[in-house]
C-alpha cells in the first residue's frame, strides 16, 4: 500500500500511534507543535502522584521497547479499553472514562447570586483520575498549519457533542487531544466539518469514544453526571457579560 495508515500498537499499558515523520500538534502536558515518529498514550497506576511526567513517559517507552521519542497522553484507563476507528483517511484511537466528569450547566438567565467552580476534583493540578477521554488522531492528509489546529477543535467538539449524548456531560476534567497529519500526503487547506478530513474525523471521534466506553462499562453503570461519579466538577460560576460598544 502506498500510502498506509497511522499504526497502533500496545504493549503493558503504553499505546503507540505512529507514522514516520509526522508534524503533531498536543494538548496534553508535553503539548505543542511538534515532528515525531510516533505518539503515545499511557495508562498511570493506581494512586499516581508523580509530577515529572516527562520523565515518567520517558521511562514507560523505554520499558516496553518504544524508542521513539513523542507527545505523551497519560489516562487511568487501561490500554485493553483502546479503540480504533478508521473512515477515509482519518485514523482515530481513543480511550474514554467519565469518573471525572465536568459538568457545564447553560440556562436562559443569569441568576442574581453565583458560587465558584465546584466539585471534588477542582485542583488543576492533580494527578490524572480513573477517568479522562484521551484522543489521538491522524490524516493521511497534509495539512496547513491552521488546518491541523482547526482539526484539534474538531476532535473537542465532536468529543463534547458524544459525551453530551451518551454520558450527559460535555468532557471531564483531564481530557486531552494529539493531533497529527502527514506532510507528504495530499495536501489540505481546510479541516472544518464539511471536509472529508473533518466529516471523517468527526464520525471517528465519535465511534471511538463511544466503543472505548462500552468497553470501560462492561462490567459496571457508566456515570451520566457529577453526582453519580466519585470525582468532578461543576462550573457554575456566571460571567459579567455587556453589550460592546
Amino acid at each position: 500500500m502506498s500510502n498506509p495508515r497511522f499504526e497502533a500498537t500496545v504493549r503493558d499499558g503504553v499505546l503507540r500511534f505512529s507514522r514516520p515523520n509526522a508534524r503533531w500538534l498536543s494538548s496534553g502536558f508535553d503539548g505543542g507543535e511538534s515532528r515525531a515518529a510516533a505518539a503515545y498514550n499511557v495508562t498511570v497506576p493506581d494512586g499516581f502522584s508523580r509530577t515529572d511526567l516527562a520523565a515518567f513517559a520517558r521511562e514507560r517507552r523505554d520499558a516496553v521497547g518504544f524508542d521513539d521519542p513523542g507527545p505523551t497522553l497519560l489516562t487511568g484507563v487501561e490500554m485493553r479499553h483502546a479503540r480504533r476507528a478508521r473512515l477515509g483517511s482519518v485514523d482515530v484511537v481513543a480511550t474514554a472514562g467519565v469518573s471525572n466528569p465536568a459538568a457545564l450547566p447553560v440556562t436562559a438567565t443569569t441568576p442574581a447570586t453565583t458560587h465558584a467552580t465546584t466539585g471534588r476534583d477542582a485542583d488543576a493540578d492533580s494527578p490524572p483520575r480513573p477517568g479522562t477521554v484521551n484522543l489521538l488522531v491522524g490524516t493521511r492528509r497534509a495539512l496547513e498549519p491552521g488546518a491541523l489546529t482547526n482539526l484539534l477543535t474538531v476532535v473537542a467538539e465532536a468529543k463534547a457533542a458524544t459525551l453530551l449524548a451518551v454520558a450527559g456531560v460535555p468532557g471531564t476534567t483531564s481530557d486531552a487531544v494529539v493531533v497529527g497529519c502527514d506532510p507528504s500526503g495530499d495536501p489540505s487547506r481546510f479541516s472544518g466539518s464539511s471536509t472529508d478530513v473533518g466529516a471523517a474525523t468527526r464520525a471517528c471521534v465519535r465511534d471511538a469514544v463511544v466503543a472505548s466506553l462500552q468497553s470501560r462499562y462492561a462490567d459496571e453503570a457508566m456515570p451520566t453526571g457529577v453526582d453519580d461519579a466519585p470525582y468532578g466538577v461543576v462550573t457554575d460560576e456566571r460571567a459579567d457579560v455587556s453589550k460592546i460598544e
